[in-house]
């Protein structure tokens, strides 16, 4: 929090809203054997098979908004556990296709349901999913999530 702010900041708020939200996943799928980060990418990855999409780790990164480098050691970690399969794309001998395996869609639907049951619970004090104050709220997430942040760089004279 900064000096002289009344309370706590918007940044500081969605920080701690970002790791609750985590932790809560990360121990509402660790039954099923997946970290929150895996659920992101494992629950994509189904959205997007679901409309006939077999997506690169490049396009699944770019969906989730993880690193690259990141989806790819989580995807090894899913095919190791035999939940998802990666394949050379046949148009791009250097990307790598995912796609769940039936035992991954398994494990993926549960771990939606049980996620969305969390999603209802924080959404609760909006009224719950689908009321027009959760909408609004997706809305005004979706704008700041749109919006680019470049950092700025300190200007230091001594380098």
């Amino acid at each position: 929090m900064s000096k002289g702010s009344p309370g706590p900041t918007p940044g500081f708020l969605v920080w701690r809203l970002a790791n609750k939200w985590r932790v809560a996943v990360d121990r509402a799928v660790a039954p099923l054997g997946l970290t929150h980060a895996q659920y992101s990418l494992v629950a994509s990855l189904y959205g997007m098979q679901r409309t006939s999409e077999r997506p690169s780790q490049r396009q699944l990164a770019d969906h989730t908004g993880l690193e690259a480098l990141y989806v790819s050691k989580l995807a090894r970690a899913l095919e190791s556990g035999g939940l998802i399969e990666r394949t050379r794309d046949p148009r791009d001998p250097r990307a790598v296709q995912l796609a769940l395996t039936e035992q991954g869609e398994a494990v993926t639907r549960q771990a939606i349901e049980v996620v969305q049951e969390l999603l209802q619970q924080l959404l609760e004090p909006l009224g719950g999913l689908g009321t027009p104050r959760t909408r609004a709220f997706t809305d005004e997430l979706t704008t700041l999530l749109d919006t680019p942040l470049v950092p700025s760089v300190p200007n230091d004279e001594s380098t």
